[in-house]
């Protein structure tokens, strides 16, 4: 099962740039006499495609020319071609062109040789589908043979259906299982507000979805074909409704349908050791790190994610079909034509949504896709809020680029992941907060416009939207910056390696609260590769500490953590801080740390052979087949007071940020122990 869904995961994020083309540019160049010359562009299309003419809102076909020293244009730039034109009652009056679009500009040379620049953007479309917008650029060099290497030089643009239409939206169970260090639970442990933040994350990350460059302009022209393919406004807006619906069921089904099969297949605890393989593992941690930094770089231009061709012209074909089979396969479409632009993000939604809670990847997957279709039901039943949305532009770029960036600062925690697990020592925390402080000090540079892309517009002024983002993202730098001098930088407590991690802490002395803690004065097993937070003593053995406590007489503090479970970091940093939490774990019980996902090896002697036949060897399989058999458990952070003999004093606790409910957790379990 496990290769299997890896297989599946690797297929889906690694396919191979498709061949077929819509749209091929080409230039010429004409005359040369007394200097003057015609720049002639011509757009081949697709039979089934168009592009739009300068008239469109949205995506409109423009050409700029920049003349080098030398060279003056002489007007401006020439439609040969005549446009299809379309009136619509949303969208207004606009042109398209189709089979063949010719443009001209003429070029004085003023001296022996000169060079212009174009720069060209555009968007095609089909039926119920578009490309993401694209730039192409040319150069024209005027002057004694130059003309002619440089239409031979230029003819080589091609945009391809799935160089604009890429990937399936359908992710894979590595995906969801993974990007979180948490295990499935089956219990309901999760806090509720736990399960409601990451809903809200999810609405958040689909929103970002739908001001992409592969998104943002489909909204208005899905919505007006909808409205003009139907008989009435009714029958518009209904099927406008069923293509949002479908939209929803392509996002969040499979991942049901994967997370429902592997458990009714397997049951509870095939599905917590799968979900816990692809959480800590090196080898897809190591491929999501990967993943993402290479979606980081096709969002910064360098290249475009794709799926094969015949995918989504298969889905396009069948889209013309009508009726509710064809709105299905049109939203099938926009799934896989967008999804070099919503992959990545899919991703992310799913980082901290198997966070121990079974239903958590699911429901947030039903947030994301649910926010990501609103627009295109929403807007068929308020036609007249379409003249309201901004123009599409370089700012679609700029929302793909600051996106590239995030995804290279989530990237990192994959890596962290596998670093903390295996005990590599690569990321230790002041090397992570350091790569995060250079991505958001890039960023921030980057809003303000002294960094540029490939496909990014000259920034000549700051909009004040702009200005306020990079006030936040350098506002977030300085935050992070005390971080690497030990700050407990609590409100990413989570995303960070733990602060034992850090090789100086300024102001930093173990040594008195270590002494406050009669621990240490015993060897303890595996204290030389795990440790507890700010300063405190404990096990990371539970025979090793039940002896220690029936000699002191005191009860335990089990803490079933894991080194790559955000809410674990949260708790430690945000409820563990607190000095009477500090006081109480100190002076009143006797810490052990069970880590769920540690892959030290443990002796053969302390092999355990499961229900099943597997044999576990490593720390973090038997900590956590410990967890699942005896409390029926497998998330984390999972805390349980444990008195004399094994007997759990109070009902078991799990994530809750409440410091009050905690206190009191520990002291009703310091009075259990001593009624006993």
């Amino acid at each position: 099962m496990r290769k299997i869904l890896f297989a599946i995961f690797a297929l889906v994020s690694f396919t191979a740039m498709a061949q077929e083309q819509s749209v091929t540019w080409s230039t010429s160049v004409k005359g040369g006499e007394n200097g003057r010359y015609t720049l002639v562009v011509k757009a081949d299309i697709a039979d089934g495609w168009h592009i739009y003419d300068d008239t469109f809102l949205f995506n409109p076909t423009t050409l700029t020319f920049s003349a080098g020293e030398g060279v003056e244009l002489i007007s401006g730039v020439r439609a040969l071609s005549k446009a299809h034109k379309v009136s619509d009652p949303d969208l207004g009056d606009y042109g398209e062109y189709e089979k063949e679009a010719l443009f001209e500009q003429e070029a004085l040379l003023k001296g022996d040789s000169g060079v212009v620049n174009l720069t060209i953007a555009y968007q095609a479309c089909t039926g119920g589908a578009c490309t993401s917008p694209e730039e192409v650029e040319f150069s024209f060099h005027l002057g004694s043979d130059k003309a002619a290497a440089a239409e031979e030089a230029s003819n080589s643009s091609k945009t391809t259906i799935a160089e604009k239409a890429s990937n399936s939206g359908e992710t894979t169970a590595a995906e969801e299982a993974s990007n979180s260090g948490e295990i499935a639970t089956t219990e309901e442990s999760s806090d509720s507000s736990s399960i409601w933040g990451l809903i809200i994350e999810a609405i958040l990350w689909g929103l970002a979805a739908i001001v992409t460059p592969c998104v943002f302009p489909m909204v208005p022209m899905t919505v007006s074909f909808f409205m003009k393919s139907s008989t009435t406004a009714a029958k518009g807006r209904l099927n406008a409704s069923l293509y949002g619906m479908f939209i929803v069921l392509l996002y969040t089904l499979p991942i049901a349908a994967i997370i429902l099969i592997t458990r009714i297949l397997g049951g509870d605890s095939v599905t917590a050791d799968i979900f816990n393989w692809l959480a800590t593992h090196w080898v897809p941690n190591l491929i999501f790190f990967a993943v993402f930094v290479v979606f980081a770089a096709s969002f910064f231009g360098a290249f475009e994610i794709t799926l094969p061709s015949w995918l989504v012209n298969k889905s396009d074909e069948k889209s013309d079909k009508g009726g509710i089979a064809g709105i299905f396969f049109m939203a099938l479409t926009l799934v896989l034509v967008s999804f070099s632009c919503t992959g990545p993000i899919v991703g992310s939604v799913l980082v901290k949504s198997t966070s121990g809670e079974f239903w958590s990847p699911i429901l947030t997957m039903l947030a994301f896709s649910t926010t990501f279709a609103l627009p295109f039901t929403l807007f068929a039943f308020f036609p007249s809020m379409l003249k309201k949305l901004p123009k599409s532009g370089g700012w679609l770029n700029s929302v793909k680029v600051v996106l590239g960036f995030v995804e290279v600062a989530l990237g990192f925690k994959f890596l962290s992941v596998a670093d903390q697990v295996y005990h590599w020592g690569l990321l230790d925390r002041e090397v992570y907060l350091a790569i995060w402080i250079v991505v958001f000090s890039l960023l921030g540079l980057y809003l303000l416009g002294k960094i540029r892309f490939a496909h990014d517009d000259e920034v000549t002024h700051i909009g004040v939207g702009r200005l306020a983002l990079a006030i936040a993202v350098f506002s977030f730098v300085v935050y992070l910056i005390p971080g690497m001098w030990g700050a407990p930088l609590s409100k990413l407590s989570g995303y960070l390696p733990p602060l034992s991690s850090q090789d100086f802490v300024l102001g930093a002395n173990t040594s008195s609260a270590a002494a406050d803690n009669t621990t240490t004065t015993t060897a303890r097993k595996y204290s030389d590769a795990l440790h507890l937070p700010h300063g405190l003593e404990g096990f990371f053995d539970l025979a090793e500490a039940e002896a220690y406590a029936k000699q002191v007489n005191k009860p335990i503090f089990i803490d079933f953590t894991g080194h790559g479970c955000v809410n674990c970091r949260e708790m430690e940093s945000r409820v563990w801080s607190d000095a009477t939490v500090q006081q109480i774990l100190r002076d009143e019980y006797i810490i052990c740390a069970l880590y769920t996902d540690d892959r030290l090896s443990v002796p053969q002697s302390e092999w355990i052979e499961t229900e099943a036949g597997k044999t576990l060897k490593s720390l973090g399989q038997i900590n956590s087949h410990y967890q699942l058999k005896r409390f029926g458990a497998n998330a984390q952070p999972y805390y349980v007071l444990q008195g004399q003999d094994g007997n759990v004093l109070v009902k078991p606790r799990s994530y809750d940020l409440d410091v009050p409910g905690f206190i009191e957790f520990l002291r009703s379990g310091v009075e259990a122990y001593k009624k006993q």
